[in-house]
């Protein structure tokens, strides 16, 4: 082979992508750039789900050589009113909705107003955003303790306000209901409302300010401009709050078991945590496995109902403005 034959050779090899070379020219780009992603969401999503599935078709014991096959045994439980399942996964379910039901309004209702508070030019808007967001930064272990101490029923901070200062009887905000709702859904709003604020937050400083401009020329009022301006664009922004809102808020465990311990008589108890309960401290993991199914179904299901919803609201909303 002569050098000019080589040479060819050569040239026409570098203009040749190679397979795992990140160019225009290699169609395969694009997918090598989803490789790190896809292979954690394998790993830590898909894999966690298909083993879950395995282990509720089944009757698991980790001490156990071999694993029966018990098909849909633990999920015909969750139907049975007999079983002990039936009883407190759909008591806790319930716990939980009315958890979701109370918090959701304030945690996604405050956060607005916190970012319409401090979107406006008011003198330390800078301090207020950080004191606003500043609890979101603890671990749920933090906030379950701070608030644990603070309305504790006999050495709490807020009891002894009211006792030696204002002369009223201590009330047992972690053992009485609705107390104890009260103090966990306030911890919680304490904590992840600042989160809320910054997405709203961001969401308002991207609305072009010739909007307000325009409508304060026509004599629009402040509650004009919310109605006809703020909340027809804020709508996307509402979306995704309202569903990440619901979905952290469906996983409701540290709150509970840290300020009240789930009681009194697991009135607070969430799903969560007695699928905990059932998978750790009864070692029943097939139970448990089912019991997570059937709630990751539930989550699912209320998503995409939101999702249609809000969706459908958006685009009522983008035609009444073409209109």
């Amino acid at each position: 082979m002569d050098r000019a034959t080589r040479n060819r050779g050569w040239e026409r090899n570098e203009r040749r992508p190679r397979v795992f070379q990140f160019s225009e020219s290699n169609p395969l780009s694009p997918y090598l750039f989803l490789i790190p992603h896809a292979a954690l969401f394998l790993l830590f999503t898909v894999y966690p789900i298909g083993f879950g599935v395995y282990v509720s078709l089944h009757r698991w014991d980790v001490l156990a050589s071999t694993q029966p096959f018990v098909g849909l045994e633990f999920y015909r439980r969750l139907l049975d009113p007999n079983t002990v399942q039936f009883q407190f996964f759909w008591k806790t379910l319930l716990n939980t909705l009315l958890f979701v039901a109370v918090s959701v309004p304030l945690l996604v209702g405050g956060a607005l107003s916190l970012a319409l508070l401090v979107n406006r030019p008011i003198s330390g808007r800078g301090f207020f955003r950080a004191v606003f967001f500043a609890p979101n930064i603890f671990a749920v272990s933090v906030v379950g303790l701070v608030w644990r101490w603070v309305l504790d029923n006999q050495a709490g901070l807020v009891n002894i306000v009211l006792d030696e200062y204002l002369g009223v009887r201590p009330i047992n905000f972690i053992t009485e209901q609705p107390w104890a709702w009260l103090s966990i859904i306030l911890a919680t709003l304490w904590w992840t409302v600042g989160f809320n604020m910054v997405i709203y937050l961001a969401a308002l400083q991207g609305i072009p300010k010739t909007y307000y401009e325009a409508a304060e020329l026509d004599g629009a009022s402040t509650w004009a401009k919310f109605s006809h301006i703020t909340w027809p664009l804020l709508s996307p922004t509402t979306v995704f709050v309202v569903i990440t809102t619901v979905i952290a808020s469906f996983q409701l465990f540290g709150q509970s078991l840290i300020i009240t311990g789930g009681g009194p008589s697991r009135s607070t108890q969430s799903v969560i945590m007695y699928i905990t309960e059932e998978g750790f401290s009864n070692f029943q993991f097939s139970s448990a496995a089912a019991m997570a199914m059937v709630l990751g179904l539930i989550m699912m299901l209320f998503t995409v109902v939101q999702f249609r919803a809000l969706a459908r609201d958006i685009g009522m909303g983008a035609k009444g403005d073409a209109r």
